[in-house]
Protein backbone atom coordinates (compact mmCIF):
# COMPACT_ATOMS: atom_id res chain seq x y z
CA UNK A 1 0.00 0.00 0.00
CA UNK A 2 2.73 2.39 1.26
CA UNK A 3 4.44 1.67 -2.53
CA UNK A 4 1.38 2.13 -4.48
CA UNK A 5 1.30 5.76 -2.85
CA UNK A 6 4.73 6.50 -3.54
CA UNK A 7 5.06 5.13 -7.36
CA UNK A 8 1.56 7.08 -7.89
CA UNK A 9 2.97 10.37 -6.32
CA UNK A 10 6.43 9.91 -8.48
CA UNK A 11 4.37 8.96 -11.20
CA UNK A 12 2.78 12.57 -11.27
CA UNK A 13 5.99 14.51 -11.21
CA UNK A 14 7.30 12.02 -14.29
CA UNK A 15 9.52 10.05 -12.05
CA UNK A 16 10.45 6.27 -12.10
CA UNK A 17 10.95 4.43 -8.98
CA UNK A 18 13.66 3.40 -9.45
CA UNK A 19 15.19 6.97 -9.99
CA UNK A 20 13.87 7.65 -6.63
CA UNK A 21 15.59 4.17 -4.99
CA UNK A 22 18.97 5.15 -6.72
CA UNK A 23 18.68 9.26 -5.43
CA UNK A 24 17.60 8.28 -1.69
CA UNK A 25 20.23 5.45 -1.44
CA UNK A 26 22.91 8.00 -2.40
CA UNK A 27 21.77 10.05 -0.16
CA UNK A 28 21.94 7.89 2.65
CA UNK A 29 25.65 6.20 1.64
CA UNK A 30 27.34 9.32 1.12
CA UNK A 31 25.07 11.79 3.53
CA UNK A 32 25.96 15.07 1.51
CA UNK A 33 24.53 16.28 -1.85
CA UNK A 34 26.67 19.38 -3.60
CA UNK A 35 25.64 20.24 -7.23
CA UNK A 36 29.18 21.78 -8.02
CA UNK A 37 30.87 18.41 -6.91
CA UNK A 38 30.48 16.60 -10.18
CA UNK A 39 28.00 15.91 -13.25
CA UNK A 40 26.43 13.12 -11.44
CA UNK A 41 25.45 14.92 -8.60
CA UNK A 42 23.94 17.61 -9.98
CA UNK A 43 21.62 15.12 -11.91
CA UNK A 44 21.21 14.29 -8.17
CA UNK A 45 20.46 17.54 -6.24
CA UNK A 46 18.43 18.40 -9.45
CA UNK A 47 16.29 15.31 -8.99
CA UNK A 48 15.64 16.02 -5.44
CA UNK A 49 14.56 19.37 -6.07
CA UNK A 50 11.49 17.91 -8.18
CA UNK A 51 10.74 15.41 -5.68
CA UNK A 52 11.89 17.47 -2.39
CA UNK A 53 8.64 16.85 -1.01
CA UNK A 54 8.48 13.28 -1.26
CA UNK A 55 12.19 12.23 -0.65
CA UNK A 56 11.55 14.30 2.99
CA UNK A 57 8.17 12.85 3.75
CA UNK A 58 9.82 8.86 3.08
CA UNK A 59 12.97 9.85 5.03
CA UNK A 60 11.20 11.43 8.05
CA UNK A 61 8.97 8.11 8.58
CA UNK A 62 12.45 6.59 10.20
CA UNK A 63 13.61 10.23 11.72
CA UNK A 64 15.90 11.29 8.96
CA UNK A 65 15.65 14.80 8.22
CA UNK A 66 17.85 16.59 5.31
CA UNK A 67 18.91 20.13 5.62
CA UNK A 68 18.99 21.92 1.95
CA UNK A 69 20.97 24.82 1.41
CA UNK A 70 19.42 26.23 -1.73
CA UNK A 71 21.68 29.09 -1.94
CA UNK A 72 24.39 26.80 -2.46
CA UNK A 73 22.84 23.99 -3.52
CA UNK A 74 23.78 21.04 -1.58
CA UNK A 75 22.06 19.03 0.85
CA UNK A 76 22.77 17.12 3.98
CA UNK A 77 21.26 14.39 5.92
CA UNK A 78 21.04 14.05 10.00
CA UNK A 79 20.05 10.81 11.72
CA UNK A 80 17.49 10.45 14.00
CA UNK A 81 18.09 12.72 16.81
CA UNK A 82 20.72 15.12 15.68
CA UNK A 83 21.01 18.93 16.25
CA UNK A 84 20.42 20.78 13.33
CA UNK A 85 21.91 23.97 12.42
CA UNK A 86 19.28 26.64 13.08
CA UNK A 87 16.27 23.53 14.13
CA UNK A 88 15.71 23.04 17.82
CA UNK A 89 13.74 20.30 17.83
CA UNK A 90 16.30 17.13 18.08
CA UNK A 91 14.06 14.81 19.26
CA UNK A 92 14.23 12.15 22.03
CA UNK A 93 14.65 9.34 20.40
CA UNK A 94 18.95 10.10 19.50
CA UNK A 95 20.25 7.42 17.00
CA UNK A 96 23.96 6.14 18.38
CA UNK A 97 24.40 3.78 15.67
CA UNK A 98 26.05 3.61 12.20
CA UNK A 99 24.27 6.77 10.68
CA UNK A 100 26.79 8.76 13.01
CA UNK A 101 29.73 9.91 11.43
CA UNK A 102 32.90 9.42 13.32
CA UNK A 103 36.65 11.04 12.73
CA UNK A 104 39.88 11.29 14.12
CA UNK A 105 40.86 13.79 16.34
CA UNK A 106 43.29 15.45 13.69
CA UNK A 107 40.22 15.79 11.23
CA UNK A 108 37.69 17.64 13.88
CA UNK A 109 40.99 20.12 14.69
CA UNK A 110 41.14 21.17 11.37
CA UNK A 111 37.21 20.77 10.62
CA UNK A 112 37.16 23.32 13.46
CA UNK A 113 39.77 25.36 12.70
CA UNK A 114 38.29 25.59 9.10
CA UNK A 115 34.95 27.08 10.31
CA UNK A 116 36.80 29.88 11.88
CA UNK A 117 39.09 30.90 9.84
CA UNK A 118 36.00 30.29 7.27
CA UNK A 119 33.81 32.93 9.94
CA UNK A 120 36.84 35.68 9.73
CA UNK A 121 37.08 35.71 5.88
CA UNK A 122 32.88 36.24 6.10
CA UNK A 123 33.83 38.96 8.24
CA UNK A 124 36.31 40.47 6.35
CA UNK A 125 34.26 40.12 3.15
CA UNK A 126 36.61 37.62 1.78
CA UNK A 127 34.16 35.40 0.19
CA UNK A 128 34.25 34.51 -3.68
CA UNK A 129 31.33 34.76 -5.72
CA UNK A 130 30.19 31.55 -4.88
CA UNK A 131 30.72 31.44 -0.85
CA UNK A 132 34.01 29.75 -0.86
CA UNK A 133 36.65 30.83 1.27
CA UNK A 134 40.88 30.36 -0.29
CA UNK A 135 43.51 29.33 2.26
CA UNK A 136 47.18 28.11 1.87
CA UNK A 137 48.55 25.42 4.09
CA UNK A 138 50.75 27.34 5.49
CA UNK A 139 47.83 30.24 6.89
CA UNK A 140 45.96 26.75 8.03
CA UNK A 141 48.82 25.32 9.80
CA UNK A 142 49.39 28.85 11.71
CA UNK A 143 46.16 28.88 13.44
CA UNK A 144 45.78 25.62 13.84
CA UNK A 145 49.03 25.97 16.12
CA UNK A 146 47.87 29.52 17.38
CA UNK A 147 44.09 28.34 18.05
CA UNK A 148 44.84 24.91 19.40
CA UNK A 149 48.06 24.43 19.78
CA UNK A 150 48.48 21.51 17.47
CA UNK A 151 50.10 21.26 14.32
CA UNK A 152 49.43 19.09 10.88
CA UNK A 153 50.40 15.84 10.37
CA UNK A 154 54.08 15.77 9.18
CA UNK A 155 53.78 12.62 7.41
CA UNK A 156 52.52 13.31 3.80
CA UNK A 157 50.20 10.12 3.73
CA UNK A 158 48.56 11.29 7.24
CA UNK A 159 48.03 14.99 5.79
CA UNK A 160 46.54 13.58 2.64
CA UNK A 161 44.41 10.94 4.38
CA UNK A 162 43.15 14.00 6.46
CA UNK A 163 42.28 16.80 3.18
CA UNK A 164 40.64 13.51 1.61
CA UNK A 165 38.63 13.05 4.26
CA UNK A 166 37.60 16.73 4.61
CA UNK A 167 36.73 16.58 0.83
CA UNK A 168 34.71 13.21 0.47
CA UNK A 169 32.39 15.40 3.56
CA UNK A 170 32.32 18.36 0.58
CA UNK A 171 34.37 20.63 3.42
CA UNK A 172 36.92 21.89 1.15
CA UNK A 173 37.84 21.41 -2.08
CA UNK A 174 41.79 21.22 -3.77
CA UNK A 175 43.85 20.11 -6.85
CA UNK A 176 44.49 16.39 -5.96
CA UNK A 177 48.18 17.21 -7.60
CA UNK A 178 48.77 19.55 -5.46
CA UNK A 179 51.97 18.78 -2.64
CA UNK A 180 50.42 19.07 0.29
CA UNK A 181 53.89 19.20 2.18
CA UNK A 182 54.25 22.50 0.12
CA UNK A 183 52.88 25.74 2.26
CA UNK A 184 52.48 27.12 -0.93
CA UNK A 185 49.53 25.05 -1.41
CA UNK A 186 46.00 26.14 -1.72
CA UNK A 187 42.66 24.92 -0.53
CA UNK A 188 39.12 26.07 -1.06
CA UNK A 189 36.51 26.03 2.51
CA UNK A 190 33.19 25.22 1.33
CA UNK A 191 30.38 27.57 2.64
CA UNK A 192 28.72 24.53 4.14
CA UNK A 193 31.29 24.65 7.04
CA UNK A 194 28.85 26.72 8.27
CA UNK A 195 25.95 24.03 9.09
CA UNK A 196 28.67 21.23 9.71
CA UNK A 197 30.18 22.61 12.44
CA UNK A 198 27.42 24.19 15.10
CA UNK A 199 27.80 27.27 17.16
CA UNK A 200 27.53 25.43 20.73
CA UNK A 201 30.52 23.48 18.78
CA UNK A 202 32.69 26.65 18.58
CA UNK A 203 31.00 28.46 22.11
CA UNK A 204 33.03 25.02 23.82
CA UNK A 205 36.39 25.63 21.75
CA UNK A 206 36.36 29.49 22.89
CA UNK A 207 36.59 28.12 26.31
CA UNK A 208 39.51 26.62 25.89
CA UNK A 209 41.31 29.03 24.43
CA UNK A 210 43.61 32.22 25.68
CA UNK A 211 41.71 35.40 25.68
CA UNK A 212 44.60 37.14 23.93
CA UNK A 213 44.33 34.40 21.19
CA UNK A 214 40.75 34.76 21.16
CA UNK A 215 40.88 38.23 19.20
CA UNK A 216 43.88 37.72 17.54
CA UNK A 217 44.66 38.25 14.40
CA UNK A 218 46.22 35.28 12.12
CA UNK A 219 48.72 36.11 9.77
CA UNK A 220 48.00 34.80 6.15
CA UNK A 221 51.06 34.83 4.37
CA UNK A 222 51.57 36.77 1.06
CA UNK A 223 50.89 34.12 -2.18
CA UNK A 224 49.06 34.92 -5.13
CA UNK A 225 45.72 32.39 -4.67
CA UNK A 226 45.54 30.06 -7.80
CA UNK A 227 42.51 29.21 -9.22
CA UNK A 228 41.33 25.91 -7.48
CA UNK A 229 39.16 23.03 -9.76
CA UNK A 230 36.46 21.33 -8.12
CA UNK A 231 37.52 18.01 -7.58
CA UNK A 232 36.35 14.49 -8.54
CA UNK A 233 34.12 12.18 -6.51
CA UNK A 234 36.65 9.78 -4.79
CA UNK A 235 35.30 6.61 -2.30
CA UNK A 236 36.12 7.04 0.86
CA UNK A 237 39.23 5.10 2.71
CA UNK A 238 38.33 2.19 5.25
CA UNK A 239 40.17 3.96 8.79
CA UNK A 240 39.84 2.70 12.38
CA UNK A 241 37.68 5.79 13.98
CA UNK A 242 38.08 7.62 17.23
CA UNK A 243 35.40 7.75 18.95
CA UNK A 244 34.82 11.33 17.68
CA UNK A 245 30.78 11.72 16.16
CA UNK A 246 29.85 14.75 14.18
CA UNK A 247 26.26 15.03 13.62
CA UNK A 248 25.50 13.64 10.04
CA UNK A 249 24.77 10.40 7.89
CA UNK A 250 27.55 9.20 6.08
Amino acid sequence: MLTDALIESLEKEGMALEEFRELCLRLLNNGVLCRAESQVEQQMYDRFVRIETIVVEYLQIIGIRILHERQFSYLRVYPPGSQIPGIDDAGEDAFGGGLRSRLKQDEVALILVLRLQYDKALTEGQLDDAGFVSESIESLAIAMKNLLGRSLPDKVTDRKRMFNRLRQLRLIEYRQDDNMESAESWIKIHPMIVTFVTEESLQVLAQTLDPEIKTQAIETPAIDKPEIDAPEHEEPEHEEPVPVEVEHVS
